[in-house]
């Protein structure tokens, strides 16, 4: 059983007089009133957490009587994690969570002090592939900030293949290199140019870039020129893992290829929001 969303509202929060054993929470719960809107309990004692589900009796009024519990953890089962900046309601932050202390029911305390739990949730993987520099990865931010936004209800966590394309310059066989842009930061001890200036290059030089470097280039000087492929796109593996991706091919919105989801190089929060949303169907 999956625990996972619950609003504080539903879950009462109670400093424990029993023991928080089985027979402890089910004598010190069961026949004593609770709030009709409470579904979940977390006691504490002496550091230690538990969790319960209630099952009240019907009626009318404000306060139930507690007719049964379902035990969800125990002290040897709970851990409690004191988070101020976690969104206790978002599901990608509490698979992370959850991913950090694997068969745990984990009691967190975050934003303005709420508290819920988080208990039998399998986080499923989405790999953000990236190039850099620029730091910091931009894809990474992106997909980061779509999780965070609350429109992706899936317990989604993340692993980075980030290509470091400053790597990649130990290759170049030639006199020189040319990078796609400045702004990128790259540099060599070889003479290296920029292809967004379009400099007037001394030497014979290896293109670190993509297909669309290489258009720019042959339209440039009229010639082809040795490549290094850098596009983040072409080091996706085909492993079946969910996979998002930037590239410049696509201009808006996203493309889903097999198991990898494609956005644009200039993407935005919704666009990567989108994404994820529709591999993810």
């Amino acid at each position: 059983m999956r625990y996972s969303g619950m609003h504080c509202k539903d879950i009462s929060v109670l400093e424990a007089d029993f023991p928080l054993t089985e027979e402890g929470i089910r004598e010190g719960l069961v026949g004593h009133r609770a709030y009709v809107r409470a579904q979940y309990v977390v006691m504490s004692r002496d550091g230690s957490y538990a969790v319960a589900e209630l099952h009240k009796s019907e009626g009318t009024g404000l306060f139930r009587t507690v007719e049964s519990v379902d035990i969800i953890s125990l002290p040897s089962d709970t851990v409690f994690v004191d988070m101020p900046g976690a969104d206790v309601l978002n599901l990608p932050e509490r698979a992370q969570i959850q991913k950090e202390h694997p068969g745990k029911t984990v009691v967190v305390r975050g934003m303005f002090s709420h508290i819920s739990f988080v208990s039998g949730v399998e986080p499923i993987t989405l790999r953000v592939v990236d190039s850099v520099p620029p730091y910091p990865s931009k894809t990474e931010i992106l997909v980061n900030r779509a999780l965070e936004s609350g429109f992706i209800d899936l317990p989604i966590v993340t692993e980075n293949l980030t290509i470091d394309i400053q790597d990649m310059v130990s290759k170049v066989r030639t006199e020189g290199v040319i990078f796609p842009c400045k702004v990128s930061g790259l540099e060599s001890e070889k003479p290296f140019y920029f292809l967004d200036e379009n400099p007037e290059l001394g030497q014979e030089v290896t293109l670190l870039g993509c297909d669309t470097s290489r258009r720019i280039f042959r339209e440039l000087y009229g010639r082809d020129t040795a490549t290094i492929n850098i596009c983040p796109r072409d080091f996706c593996p085909k492993d079946g893992v969910k996979t998002i991706v930037r590239c410049c091919k696509v201009r808006e919105g996203h493309l889903i290829d097999g198991d990898t989801a494609i956005v644009p190089w200039g993407a935005t929060v919704p666009e990567v929001t989108a994404a994820i949303k529709a591999l993810f169907r």
